[in-house]
């Protein structure tokens, strides 16, 4: 792996922002080129700038096995989820159950119980077993029958970042019918993935974590052959085939994923995105996985060694790119997190489970600086 810059070398924060080596001055040059290109005294920036968030769309695509007429953009994963669910036909949902998982994004959650009363469906929350960290893909399997109209799957878990069989979980969901929608942001960018295998109805993530973008640039998946059947409830100038339609009359969807947009788009998040995707696509997800790999065994070894509980899975094919311990009862979780970024090392905590996700720019040697200032700062 490439070399970090100073102070980056123990960063270990990339299932909330990622980095790259390079970034900041990769981030400054596309916005300066936006900056030229906005202000300049001609008829180019609105082609401009719609072209450089399609090439981000682009780039995410690609990393998920996806054709660029079946993606469209967000402003985030939520965002995305409601918009795929509401435009699906209300006899696909009303009377009948959506599933989920308690580990799931809280975010998602807070969405689908708002939205239940609203379109008519019964939200079924498939519960952590006592003292599991994560619900187990037998038990969601154990919920999932004919009546549920559509499962959304965590395909890597924020809290314990346990990884999801999707093959498993999509065969079964094929047998009962549903419309399988997976949540990949924990995902995309450290694991590989094609949506086309196992074949699925939809997919979000964000640009930010392992795709190392910046906030505000939400990416989703449409299955082909859902695509003709959704009517977005928000819709705009953008969702035509020919946005520059101005007869108010007479107004179509665009036979593509891009019928999901609407008003004017945001550009700026998706242009300043590019940089982490192309830097993610010159690169390889494989060298990437390998190195966390190969510092996660080094962590897991370093929480063992302090006798810190190790919250993740600690099979490689069942965790994904992050660490996850449990901050002893004795210490406080937020002056732990203090002590460490005094040290150079960048972790954060929810409730009393420190993540530890390491990186393309996370090195060896800051390893041993967080086993060394563990040491000294855990009572």
């Amino acid at each position: 792996m490439e070399e970090a810059g100073q102070g980056e070398a123990g960063w270990l924060m990339f299932h909330s922002v990622g980095r790259f080596p390079g970034q900041r001055a990769a981030m400054q040059a596309v916005l300066s080129d936006f900056a030229e290109d906005w202000c300049a005294l001609d008829q180019n920036r609105w082609m401009a700038a719609d072209t450089g968030r399609q090439r981000t769309l682009d780039l995410w695509a690609e990393l998920i096995g996806a054709r660029p007429e079946q993606v469209f953009s967000a402003e985030n994963v939520t965002a995305a989820f409601h918009q795929f669910l509401t435009a699906l036909d209300p006899r696909e949902l009303a009377g009948r159950r959506v599933l989920i998982a308690a580990d799931c994004f809280p975010s998602l959650h807070f969405l689908l119980s708002g939205l239940a009363p609203r379109l008519g469906y019964v939200l079924t929350t498939v519960p952590l077993r006592d003292g599991l960290a994560w619900v187990e893909d037998e038990d969601f399997i154990g919920s999932w029958g004919p009546d549920v109209a559509l499962a959304i799957i965590t395909w890597v878990t924020s809290t314990a970042s346990r990884t999801a069989n999707l093959e498993r979980l999509a065969a079964h969901g094929r047998r009962m019918r549903s419309l399988i929608a997976v949540d990949v942001t924990q995902g995309a960018g450290i694991l590989p993935l094609d949506v086309n295998r196992p074949s699925i109805d939809f997919a979000a993530s964000t640009s930010l974590k392992w795709l190392c973008g910046a906030p505000g640039a939400g990416m989703a998946y449409v299955s082909p052959r859902l695509i003709a059947n959704l009517q977005p409830a928000l819709r705009g100038w953008f969702s035509q085939p020919d946005p520059f339609n101005w007869d108010i009359a007479r107004f179509s969807f665009a036979a593509t994923a891009r019928r999901f947009d609407h008003g004017t788009p945001s550009y700026l998040p998706f242009i300043a995105s590019e940089p982490g995707l192309l830097h993610l696509q010159s690169t390889g997800i494989e060298p990437v996985r390998r190195h966390n790999l190969t510092l996660s065994h080094i962590l897991m070894e370093i929480a063992d060694s302090h006798g810190l509980k190790i919250v993740s899975p600690r099979s490689d094919t069942e965790r994904g790119g992050t660490v996850v311990v449990c901050v002893p009862d004795a210490t406080a979780p937020p002056r732990l997190v203090q002590r460490l970024a005094e040290c150079g090392i960048h972790c954060d905590v929810r409730g009393n489970r420190m993540r530890w996700s390491p990186g393309f720019i996370t090195t060896v040697a800051a390893l041993h600086e967080l086993d060394r200032c563990l040491g000294a700062a855990i009572v």
